[in-house]
């Protein structure tokens, strides 16, 4: 019995398979700990008009509490998680303190005799639904923040009772209409294998934490709490965002046998971390890490990267309720340039569309944002937003090895225009004197036909080449990848994809121009092996990826990859690619096929 996104009845013994989003990846097991639904409501109270001064002492009491727990938050998950995740919980902090919201909440109490309680509940529900009302994505994601908020000054205020998370004492899978990301941040990691909610998206605030903390979870499922009682057995599977309600025994035992194959398989491949990815005949392909997170740097050198591939640094803009100033680009470069000890850092310029700029209006509502206003567009036609970090990549770049690299490039006059901006900017730093590096090499990205059709004058601008997999397979297969009913048509490994990667390799060699391949497709093993038989030597993958990735090269031979190349480019399907391409992963590197 399958049951997406709709109410389903759970209660008798019949395993249910639901879909929701997946945000944190690997897979959970264990009884279900079912949280009452948020729907709370806190009735109309007034209080006497000489209780009102004292009323509003309660409210400014609780404000003191909800920010010592903010600030703690902040700090423990910035141990954990780094200090870019933890500034969620300092956005929070200065929401929580915003004079206009107190003003509104006093003169609710003070004029209008409201309870605490009640003035807290009015005044941030009216502020979330305002900005679920918004068309930007990114401000409507911030409604979360605002109902944590205000959930947190409602318990301080006794008006709502806490949830039973901190008395735990064996695991659990959470399962809840939402969490906050205060509450996520606080499961107690001990017990709380996974989590899965009815609402949520993965750029919310709770999906970054649930990443952060590497805790298995699929947000977005839509209406099921009131159908499933405590204790059922569930499976989180955060790889695929599948949750299996009440598995049978057949489920379950390959699931639990699934789980111990990856144990076991990453204890082992650990042990490949100081040796090189290197084919079996000798060939030394260079192997890179994807990073979002300055603190992702140890996951990359546990794991024995050779460098950051891509450093997406979006997260910067997305973290904050304020835009980032250069030295806030400056710090997080240095950091992951310093940490990295030497070892080559790609730096990719910001890469978002003006749906997703929620710190100024830069343009109107788009019909078709990734045909749109982004990328490289974007930051060409706001200087003042793309200044200050190509200012803040030329200083950092006095700290190591930094390549900077240009995305969604399409056309030759974009490339020369950014590569100017690039060029003033360095004058303007010397000018001042101020110590920066301007030598780096410029590369851009490869993710549009049209780059790939005019490669051949690229090469003679740039000093490197990076495909990025996502959008080349999006633009070529006109397919908005995050769009549900087309999604099944989005395929890396799409015939017409590859002859475009096939093409690019032609070009670049032809010209000796360093080319990697830094997409999702390169964190696939079998794709990987494929990559290397069409003549890439240089990929970057996600930390988690990296030994799994490595293990694949170390198995195979230069001349086994152009067998698998060659037959792959005979094939006229996607499906086709990939299921040959699994036959032979598990031919030659068998125990990778753990799933």
């Amino acid at each position: 019995m399958l049951a997406r996104n709709k109410s389903i009845e759970i209660c008798r013994q019949t395993m249910v398979e639901l879909q929701g989003i997946p945000v944190s990846s690997g897979v959970a097991i264990g009884p279900a700990l079912v949280l009452d639904a948020d729907g709370y409501r806190i009735s109309r109270c007034l209080v006497a008009a000489e209780d009102a001064d004292e009323e509003y002492a309660r409210l400014t009491r609780a404000v003191d509490a909800v920010s010592e727990h903010l600030e703690a938050n902040r700090l423990e998950t910035s141990a954990v998680a780094g200090e870019q995740t933890g500034d969620i919980f300092a956005a929070q902090l200065q929401m929580l303190h915003d004079p206009r919201l107190h003003s509104e909440l006093g003169g609710r109490i003070r004029e209008q005799n409201q309870s605490a309680a009640y003035a807290v509940s009015r005044v941030l529900n009216n502020y979330a639904a305002a900005l679920r009302r918004l068309s930007n994505p990114l401000l409507a994601d911030r409604a979360e923040d605002v109902l944590d908020i205000e959930k947190q000054l409602l318990l301080q205020l006794g008006a709502v009772e806490r949830q039973p998370l901190s008395d735990l004492s064996e695991p659990v899978i959470v399962m809840s209409h939402s969490l906050t990301p205060s509450e996520t941040a606080n499961l107690d990691r001990r017990y709380v294998r996974g989590f899965c909610t009815e609402t949520g998206g993965s750029g919310g605030h709770t999906a970054i934490v649930a990443k952060g903390l590497e805790l298995p979870a699929v947000v977005g499922i839509g209406p099921f709490i009131d159908s499933i009682a405590s204790s059922t057995q569930v499976i989180v599977d955060g790889d695929r965002g599948r949750v299996i309600i009440d598995p049978d025994q057949e489920t379950l035992q390959k699931y639990e046998q699934r789980r111990e194959q990856r144990r076991s398989l990453t204890a082992r491949l650990a042990e490949l971390r100081d040796l090189p990815a290197e084919t079996a005949d000798g060939v030394r392909i260079r192997l890179n890490a994807n990073i979002e997170f300055p603190h992702e740097t140890k996951a990359c050198l546990d794991r024995g990267a050779d460098g950051i591939g891509l450093y997406r640094t979006e997260f910067l803009y997305l973290s904050s309720a304020e835009e980032p100033s250069e030295e806030d680009h400056y710090n997080a470069y240095s950091q992951v340039v310093r940490e990295m000890g030497g070892r080559p850092v790609v730096l990719r310029t910001l890469d978002l569309g003006a749906d997703k700029m929620g710190h100024r209006p830069l343009a109107e509502n788009e019909h078709n944002p990734f045909l749109g206003l982004r990328s490289i567009r974007l930051s060409l036609r706001n200087l003042d937003l793309f200044r200050p970090q190509l200012r803040a990549v030329l200083r950092a770049a006095v700290h190591g090895d930094i390549r900077l690299m240009f995305p969604l490039i399409t056309t030759i006059a974009e490339l020369r225009q950014a590569k100017m901006l690039l060029k003033v900017v360095a004058e303007d730093l010397a000018e001042a004197g101020i110590p920066h590096r301007s030598d780096i090499p410029v590369g851009m990205m490869v993710e549009v036909p049209a780059a790939v059709m005019m490669l051949d004058h690229f090469v003679r601008e740039v000093d490197f080449l990076s495909i990025g997999t996502n959008d080349l397979a999006q633009y070529t297969l006109a397919v908005d990848r995050s769009n549900e009913y087309v999604a099944e048509l989005y395929q890396s490994s799409d015939p017409s994809v590859l002859r475009l990667i096939k093409h690019t390799v032609e070009i670049a060699d032809s010209s000796n121009t360093p080319l990697s391949v830094c997409g999702e497709m390169s964190s696939n093993p079998g794709r990987a092996l494929l990559l290397l038989g069409l003549g890439i030597r240089n990929l970057s993958v996600p930390p988690s990826a990296l030994p799994r990735v490595k293990k694949a090269i170390r198995s195979v031979s230069i001349s086994q990859c152009q067998k698998i190349a060659e037959r792959v480019m005979k094939l006229e399907a996607a499906r086709d690619v990939d299921l040959y391409l699994l036959d032979r992963l598990g031919a030659i590197v068998p125990e990778l096929i753990v799933d």
